[in-house]
């Protein structure tokens, strides 16, 4: 089972619009990354996002390449200062592979307690755009860091 955690892309600043949506860089950042995990034959089941605009326009491009007629669905747990053992809770016991479509620092913090069972570890080093695979081939539920894109390596 693999879970994708992606930042979300690089928003436009909060003085030009408080709502903080994609910037064109954001939005070119998405789709390139989308692009590759499409010829790289990566499939996900499900998509989720905070809620916040920048997430979900960054989980619609994704899921437009990757699933196209559905659309991602809004998970509470998942903003940036939201407690992380919630949603890794879910995650557990899960069965899908699914992205979640957030924020600093709650992936950080999740990728932390995942693979260490402590949120405050640093593990990996985000960036808006990018996308960290976790994966768990055992049924204690182990994760482990499969891979990570960034969006320098498709640009």
């Amino acid at each position: 089972m693999n879970i994708y955690l992606m930042q979300h892309g690089k928003p436009v600043s909060k003085e030009e619009n408080p709502d903080k949506p994609l910037s064109n860089q954001g939005k070119e950042d998405a789709e390139r990354a989308a692009s590759f995990l499409l010829k790289a034959g990566i499939r996900v089941d499900d998509f989720f996002h905070s809620g916040k605009t920048r997430a979900r326009q960054t989980a619609e491009i994704l899921i437009s390449k990757l699933t196209p007629g559905r659309d991602p669905v809004e998970k509470k747990g998942i903003s940036p200062l939201d407690d992380v053992k919630r949603i890794a809770g879910e995650i557990k016991q899960g069965r899908k592979d699914i992205m979640l479509v957030g924020h600093l620092p709650h992936l950080a913090k999740l990728t932390s307690f995942l693979i260490t069972g402590d949120d405050s570890q640093s593990i990996a080093s985000f960036q808006q755009g990018g996308i960290l695979c976790l994966r768990c081939e055992d049924e204690e539920k182990k994760w482990t860091i499969a891979w990570m894109l960034v969006p320098e390596i498709v640009r």
